[in-house]
């Protein structure tokens, strides 16, 4: 057996051996992301989401994703992915612009990215692709381009992340050797506004600071994660969460492949306390449309943190970074791009239980 077909076996032996931890809730969504899933052939897909089914609650109506990259999706890839059960793609463009992807070390170039979501749009309605911001020596000239020729590619969905520098990268070397400048913060934030006013205007809703849908069109698995629903990741590296414990598995394949066939989950836990849980609601809460219910607050953790809150946020309020109507609690489009910060200064560092 080939390391890929152990890989896929270990994973089709997590799903069995987990079941028990989604007894009582149904799955709504599958996401096959991470690494590259692509590589995945379309049987090997479907043995994956066929042991969901045999051991999970699943909808009626499911959304099943796969994450790509550009370079893996020929037309062929993109027939067999359309006869599979997959029904969404995450498509990693990044940018339009050769000179973006060079700097990024992106495998793929910019015709390739506009013929695979030509091609993707003859066989799926629903697709996402991923745009990245605030990329050193991008003007916003260029920018606005990236977003009109997503527009124009007439995707339901957009992600937009800003650029981090991961150490020991090529980009790390080349600012630290001052090849090219260093990320601007600031640069990165304009770049947001200018994101947000073109797609609010192009019909998308920005559900949640990274993400952009046309109604109906939201992702049901980056919503699950900001609205603090359950969900189980299977596979090296991957998190698990349940409202009251984290869990991650290894991040070494043959250590994870070894655990699983023996039948042993390789992973770590972390019990949340409620100090935890406060500050996950409120950091998951802000970034999205939704904002932050004072209401449940209240009911989840008790009259004097609802109290806390408010008073944790009295300046930001002021400065007009929030604003409260109702009984939530929203970030403005100014403090937007500073809504983690924000989302800081609301902590509590000693909830009691």
């Amino acid at each position: 057996m080939g390391k890929k077909e152990e890989m896929i076996q270990a994973l089709i032996q997590e799903l069995e051996l987990r079941n028990e931890e989604f007894q009582n809730q149904e799955v709504d969504c599958i996401y096959f992301g991470g690494g590259t899933p692509s590589v995945l052939e379309t049987h090997e897909i479907e043995a994956l989401i066929e042991t969901v089914y045999k051991n999970y609650q699943v909808t009626d109506t499911p959304e099943i994703t796969l994450e790509a990259n550009p370079d893996d999706l020929s037309e062929e890839k993109i027939e067999a992915l359309h006869a599979s059960p997959i029904n969404r793609l995450s498509i990693g463009v990044q940018s339009f612009f050769e000179e973006d992807l060079k700097l990024m070390n992106r495998a793929h170039n910019a015709q390739e990215a506009l013929e695979c979501i030509t091609l993707s749009r003859k066989r799926f309605q629903n697709i996402s692709l991923d745009l990245i911001y605030g990329i050193p020596e991008m003007s916003n000239a260029r920018w606005i381009q990236n977003i009109e020729q997503a527009l124009a590619l007439g995707v339901p969905h957009i992600s937009a992340y800003a650029l981090t520098v991961e150490p020991k990268t090529a980009l790390e070397n080349f600012i630290k050797k001052g090849i090219i400048p260093p990320v601007n913060d600031e640069v990165a934030q304009e770049h947001h506004a200018i994101l947000v006013e073109r797609l609010e205007a192009a019909g998308y809703h920005n559900y949640e600071f990274s993400n952009f849908g046309k109604p109906h069109f939201f992702s049901r698995n980056n919503t699950a994660y900001w609205e603090g629903k359950s969900y189980i990741g299977i596979g090296p590296g991957a998190h698990s969460y349940n409202g009251k414990r984290r869990a991650w598995n290894i991040s070494n394949n043959p250590k994870y492949i070894k655990a699983i066939t023996q039948n042993e989950l390789p992973q770590d836990v972390e019990e949340l306390t409620p100090t935890d849980q406060y500050n996950e609601y409120v950091m998951t809460r802000l970034r999205t449309q939704q904002g932050v219910s004072l209401k449940e607050i209240a009911t989840l953790f008790g009259s004097k943190m609802q109290t806390y809150l408010l008073e944790q946020a009295q300046s930001h309020i002021e400065n007009h970074f929030l604003f409260k109507e109702e009984d939530r609690l929203y970030v403005t489009k100014k403090g937007k791009f500073l809504s983690d910060g924000i989302a800081a200064d609301l902590f509590m560092l000693n909830l009691k239980p």
